[in-house]
């Protein structure tokens, strides 16, 4: 599994966090384990064989939430 920090500058509150949990969690073998609406980030676990980060950031743009900037977490 892999992990990713997503920055989504809309993110503002624990709604926008819901619904990008609920965004992600619809993909194959994807899902937010962390959301912050304070830092605008939120932490992803994914099988990058199954799931790709483009599709985990139109998941998020269909939600209203378009990606700034990501990278891998440890």
């Amino acid at each position: 599994m892999e992990r990713l920090v997503l920055t989504a500058p809309d993110i503002s509150c624990e709604h926008c966090i819901n619904a990008i949990s609920r965004a992600v969690g619809s993909l194959d073998s994807a899902s937010m384990i962390e959301g912050n609406e304070n830092t605008k980030q939120v932490i992803v676990e994914f099988d990058s064989g199954k799931t790709s980060l483009d599709q985990i950031k139109e998941a998020m743009e269909e939600e209203g939430y378009p990606v700034a900037a990501s990278w891998s977490a440890s």
